[in-house]
């Protein structure tokens, strides 16, 4: 689950993670009440969407007064932002955040994720700090550092210390070590505790304030496992239904793993890995998949209902694939579920089944003598030709 960058900073700053004082408006007059209230004398009013690049899409204003910040308020909120990782069609600003200006010595990034390689925690730095992360990693990933979080140990003060060390080189910044390591750690308590599955400070800075240093966390991004969120209630109330796709939303109430894809075969598996299979011998065929749909191990009618209305709300599916390994599930169950979803919702594009597993005789009988257009497969690779071409057909 994602999450705004003020609700990122609301649980960071529990943890002691060390940022600027903030707060959120959802009008222009609230952001500019918002900077009277924390009598800010110059403020930075950034617009709150899921997606980076914010500031190079214009969703980052630097304002001087209260009036200044109202002005940008009206701005940003209700336009339509564009920035590099919205794509053309942008999202929709509902909030700003008013945060309090500084002046900034130095920038640097932070980031703790799970390394998919290693199965470990691992910690990310480089003195490149507010600037898009993935291109210093291709251009010069000298700059990049990592460290390699033992779960057994956990982030011990010493490596926390050690890697504030190589991530702040320049002499003029040592005295900020100390704190440098206690954000460090803070920032692996709040990962840990919330079940993170990434934690990004772009920029992390150093910044300086009554003539005294001090290291912040100016802009945070916090991605939670959907898994965990059962054990963390406060945190999935932060859910913003307007950032989510309508339809992966309705589909994560009701248990179905779906995301929306730009191509015209709707897939219906069992399985996350069969599904991932299933989409790419689709385009091994010439067909582009149109959505990820897992409907798991033991669906009901009423589950398989719902996904064909997943899959057929998408207008541009021209065919479906259904293709189901009968295990826990058995294929007599799935094809009774099929046949009675596809009168419920009223099937009006070409259907291929692929059935395998468990009563799979039984499952081709089912569907075979019902009434419904189907095309059965006899294997995978069939299953994907056929509805490739069904879909150049429609």
């Amino acid at each position: 689950m994602n999450i705004h960058e003020y609700q990122a900073k609301q649980i960071l700053e529990s943890y002691g993670v060390n940022t600027l004082r903030s707060k959120v408006a959802e009008t222009p007059e609230e952001a500019e009440a918002v900077v009277q209230e924390l009598n800010f004398d110059r403020c930075v009013v950034k617009a709150q969407i899921h997606a980076g690049g914010r500031g190079k899409g214009g969703g980052i204003k630097l304002a001087n007064s209260p009036a200044e910040a109202k002005q940008h308020a009206e701005t940003l909120i209700g336009m339509q932002l564009v920035t590099p990782q919205t794509g053309p069609e942008g999202k929709r600003v509902r909030k700003v955040l008013i945060a309090e200006a500084v002046e900034i010595e130095k920038e640097y990034y932070l980031a703790i994720l799970l390394d998919r390689e290693t199965s470990q925690l691992t910690l990310i730095g480089s003195e490149e700090g507010g600037v898009n992360i993935e291109e210093v990693a291709a251009e010069t990933p000298e700059k990049i550092i990592r460290a390699q979080i033992d779960p057994a140990f956990g982030l011990t003060a010493f490596q926390a210390r050690q890697f504030a060390y190589q991530l702040i080189t320049a002499s003029t910044y040592r005295a900020i070590i100390p704190n440098a390591t206690a954000l460090i750690l803070s920032l692996y308590n709040a990962f840990t505790a919330c079940d993170c599955s990434l934690v990004e400070i772009n920029p992390l800075a150093i910044i300086k304030k009554d003539d005294e240093l001090d290291i912040v966390a100016l802009d945070s991004k916090v991605n939670l496992d959907d898994n965990s969120l059962w054990r963390h209630p406060d945190i999935a109330e932060m859910r913003d239904p307007y950032e989510e796709d309508p339809s992966e939303l309705e589909a994560s109430e009701s248990g179905l793993s779906y995301i929306r894809l730009d191509g015209d075969i709707g897939c219906m598996v069992n399985g996350a890995g069969l599904a991932m299979a299933t989409m790419d011998i689709i385009k091994q065929n010439g067909g582009e998949p149109a959505n990820f749909l897992d409907v798991g191990g033991g669906a009901s009618v009423e589950a398989v209902a719902h996904a064909f209305r997943l899959i057929l709300g998408d207008e541009n599916v021209k065919a479906v694939l259904v293709n189901i390994f009968g295990g826990i599930m058995k294929c007599d169950t799935i094809a009774n579920g099929i046949v009675e979803a596809a009168k419920q919702v009223e099937l009006n594009v070409p259907l291929v089944v692929r059935l395998e597993g468990t009563n799979v005789e039984l499952g081709k009988q089912i569907i075979a003598e019902s009434d419904l257009d189907v095309q059965l497969a006899e294997g995978l690779s069939e299953a994907a030709q056929l509805a490739v071409t069904a879909a150049n057909f429609a």
